[in-house]
């Protein structure tokens, strides 16, 4: 995929983060003001559980369905959030919020080992796939968005007077308790309908970094909004070429974008304010290199040790094969080993024969389980990319659940070395998919 390729294909991700950078920015604002920054993080994890549970009872992710059963599950918890400030209460909100945190990460972990392939979906709700998105999806979130902006801007003095001075909001009559409730109840919308593409970490970072770095620079609420939309925007842009330059996930690469983000802000917010300025770029200069040297120390300090032990440098192992920032173990997972087992234990070469390929249809046609069917799929894509495309195919038409069918996608464009088209969130049998369909087959001559 050359440059301006990408740039086409990662362009319904940009505008999805710009869009997050855009809402999230705003609403990080409020909750800094309101000294609740976890709540995010809260209600993500609470959107997360709510899916997970609609997953479990057989409703695929990423589906209206269960995006209807994290909102349920999300106004419970903004319920609790209302209730947990109270005039003279003794326990933090902060505290409320944490626990409720815990306790829905802890029943997520319970509940994901229930379920198959949990390690795959703990990855998807906490990193999400925001590569992937689509542009319904983008037009989905916009809409979302669009209605919650609107509400709050119609109410936006309430909303800012309970924010800076819940006393005064008190003794000007306003029902705290109500507004505090539609404040978590719109917060909750545009967190659940992030959280399907953004994954929980992402999401939070988006609220939260961009309104540090605002909230940094500016006391006033106009430019608090224009820093932190230009400086959100212009770190997700990085992290976006980067993650495209490195072939790395996409997610954790725009948060590691805002994490120098915002040390590089809070450098030049202290210089700047500093009344001796030489000095201060002096003491920056010195925890700077302090910190490299540290870093430098710590790592030949690791690898001497290692090497004491008869270690070596950890890399992915088991040849794992890198598919557009993801990695699919040919050995180590269980589904990966069972297939090798199955397919014959002849060598690393008999794997690549027709036989194998065959062995690896009959495992295909005799297994019903979506993710072992997408295991297998990506495993023929690796050994003989013409038939692997042509099982691809063949499972794509099943419309298995979103996440295996990202993993087919994912695998198949690497094989075609450019994006096949498919829209995961759409049927095969749509008009997309099936001239994504058709191309596949020219490509690679199938009949």
């Amino acid at each position: 995929m050359n440059f301006s390729e990408a740039l086409v294909f990662m362009l319904p991700s940009f505008c999805l983060c710009v869009l997050m950078v855009g809402i999230l920015s705003y609403l990080g604002i409020h909750v800094i003001k309101r000294e609740i920054i976890f709540v995010d993080l809260a209600l993500a994890q609470i959107a997360a559980l709510g899916a997970l549970i609609a997953f479990l009872f057989g409703i695929p992710l990423h589906t209206q369905a269960s995006y209807w059963f994290s909102v349920a599950l999300t106004a419970v918890a903004a319920a609790v959030f209302t209730l947990s400030r109270t005039r003279e209460s003794r326990v933090p909100q902060e505290a409320v919020i944490g626990l409720v945190y815990a306790i829905a990460a802890a029943t997520a972990i319970v509940l994901i080992d229930t379920a198959p392939h949990g390690a795959e979906h703990v990855k998807d709700i906490f990193t999400g796939s925001i590569l992937w998105v689509t542009w319904p999806t983008v037009a989905l979130v916009a809409a979302v968005y669009a209605v919650v902006g609107i509400f709050h801007f119609l109410c936006r003095r309430q909303f800012l007077l309970i924010s800076e001075d819940v006393a005064a909001a008190r003794a000007r009559g306003l029902e705290v308790r109500l507004w505090d409730f539609l404040f978590y109840i719109s917060f909750g919308f545009v967190i659940t309908v992030s959280v399907g593409s953004a994954g929980v970490l992402l999401v939070f970072v988006l609220l939260v970094a961009p309104a540090v770095m605002a909230v940094t620079i500016t006391d006033r609420l106009i430019y608090q909004l224009l820093f932190g939309w230009i400086l959100g925007v212009a770190a997700t842009i990085a992290g976006l070429m980067a993650s495209y330059l490195a072939n790395l996930p996409t997610g954790p690469l725009v948060i590691a974008a805002y994490a120098i983000a915002l040390v590089l802000v809070s450098a030049l917010v202290y210089v700047i304010c500093s009344a001796d300025r030489v000095g201060a770029i002096k003491r920056t200069a010195a925890v700077t290199g302090g910190f490299v040297v540290c870093s430098a120390l710590l790592f030949f300090a690791g690898r001497g040790i290692g090497s004491r032990f008869g270690g070596h440098p950890h890399h992915h192992g088991h040849g794992t094969a890198p598919i557009h920032g993801h990695e699919y173990d040919a050995v180590g997972d269980a589904h990966g080993s069972d297939i090798r087992r199955e397919a014959g234990e002849a060598g690393a070469g008999a794997i690549g024969q027709a036989e194998d390929i065959a062995r690896l249809q009959q495992l295909f046609e005799h297994s019903d389980d979506p993710g072992e069917r997408s295991d297998i799929v990506c495993e023929a894509l690796r050994d003989d990319p013409k038939a692997g495309a042509a099982l691809a195919l063949r499972c794509l038409a099943t419309d298995l659940p979103l996440f295996f069918a990202q993993i087919v996608v994912e695998a198949l464009d690497a094989a075609l070395v450019q994006p096949s088209g498919f829209d995961v969130e759409q049927p095969f049998t749509a008009p997309a998919n099936q001239a994504a369909a058709q191309r596949v087959r020219a490509q690679f001559d199938l009949r």
